[in-house]
């Protein structure tokens, strides 16, 4: 009787953890997929940036979320460098809005 009520118990447990990790795994798929997409984007703009050869524009902090909007911030040497980065993130694939808080001094 020890025996099967053990085994019960076993096969219950396992049940509801499988059921569990797999409600994880598919909480966590979706966040993971939305977190590749924003990074993609994120590194498109940068290496966007780093192919100008402007070291002031490599400084610039760019951060996506999961619509494709894009946040530039850092420093900036001059109006028209800050301009720049932000057509070149305007221009990039899947961002859909770009908001510029460069600081230029």
């Amino acid at each position: 009787m020890k025996t099967l009520l053990m085994i019960t118990l076993l096969v219950s447990g396992g049940t509801l953890a499988s059921a569990a990790i797999a409600q994880t795994m598919d909480a966590d798929a979706s966040h993971v997929s939305t977190y590749v997409k924003d990074s993609v984007i994120t590194t498109k703009v940068k290496a966007k940036l780093a192919e100008k050869h402007l070291s002031t524009l490599t400084k610039i902090q760019v951060d996506t979320d999961r619509q494709g909007v894009v946040w530039l911030s850092g420093m900036a040497p001059t109006k028209d460098a800050s301009d720049l980065a932000e057509v070149i993130a305007k221009n990039t694939d899947g961002v859909t809005q770009v908001h510029n808080k460069i600081q230029v001094p």
